[in-house]
């Protein structure tokens, strides 16, 4: 290795805190991590890691040495993105997070359209609705429906997507129909809670201008998208969720709209990145790219 692909694998090691994930990361044998990182030691005539048979962290050293080595590899990338060629063809590989719906939905059917046009970008996607940690994990870009809560990442915009609620005819009709969004507390509703916060997300209604949030009991709670709507299918209670993802139902019959009186504030939908990614070329192409493909779905929402 040379000595940029030694930062490189240096500063994957401090993010991930393990050699082996390192080394998979950046698609190298696992021996061939270590050797280079005692070699970088040996060079340089100081400890960078400390070692044990489950984390490895940077010593003192260590992370004073990381935290200059983040920069060169910034000014680095910084100079490889300003040039045309790199700009022009962007390459390597792309490590994606999406949500399960938005995934399979919207992205992944035109997929095929952005290998076309960056022909030298390989992608590799996760899938899921967990928080992840971009740095520790990998990841170059998430792409996330809500408000962005993580100062850390460069936050852009997509699109604007409408909500509703909702729920099916067999709910409403053993336990009816709520005519204000004040009644909402005397209604079950499916929980939706992010992993690690056992809060219930409120519906959330416009009155008077104002976006206003009401809560509703329910037996029910859950963390992934997809068993939301698949417990309101059932009768399980209320929901709130994204026009596109339930319009098929709606057309149905499966669930109906309630309240449709008020609207529902639109649900933001972003991309998301490490600081250190914004200059990445193929970061950018991606964005743009997935960018386009959110304003042809969502371009009246988003005005």
């Amino acid at each position: 290795m040379d000595r940029f692909d030694a930062l490189q694998l240096f500063a994957r090691i401090v993010e991930l805190g393990s050699f082996t994930e390192a080394a998979s990361v950046l698609e190298i044998p696992r021996a061939t991590a270590t050797h280079t990182i005692k070699k970088l030691e040996k060079r340089l005539g100081a400890r960078l890691l400390d070692r044990t048979t489950r984390h490895v962290k940077p010593t003192l050293d260590g992370q004073a040495f990381y935290e200059r080595t983040q920069r060169v590899l910034a000014e680095l990338e910084d100079a490889e993105a300003s040039l045309s060629t790199h700009i022009a063809n962007p390459h390597g590989t792309l490590r994606l997070d999406l949500h399960g719906a938005h995934a399979n939905s919207i992205i992944l059917p035109r997929i095929g359209e952005f290998r076309d046009s960056y022909p030298k970008i390989n992608i590799v996607i996760n899938s899921g609705d967990r928080l992840v940690d971009l740095v520790k994990e990998g990841i170059d870009c998430v792409v996330r429906a809500g408000h962005p809560r993580d100062s850390s990442l460069v936050v852009s915009k997509l699109a604007n997507m409408p909500e509703v609620i909702c729920a099916s005819p067999k709910y409403l009709a053993r336990y009816g129909t709520p005519k204000h969004p004040e009644e909402l507390a005397e209604y079950q509703a499916v929980g939706f809670f992010a992993n690690g916060n056992e809060s219930r997300y409120p519906f959330t209604v416009i009155i008077d201008g104002q976006a206003e949030n009401f809560k509703a009991s329910g037996w029910m709670s859950v963390s992934n998208a997809e068993c939301y709507l698949s417990a309101a299918l059932a009768g399980c209670g209320l929901i709130q969720l994204p026009f596109f993802r339930v319009e098929e139902h709606l057309k149905t019959g499966r669930l109906v709209q309630v309240l449709n009186e008020w609207a529902c504030p639109n649900l933001p939908v972003c991309a998301l990145y490490p600081f250190h990614r914004q200059l990445s070329p193929r970061v950018r192409v991606f964005i743009d790219w997935v960018r386009e493909l959110y304003n042809e779905k969502f371009a009246a929402a988003s005005g």
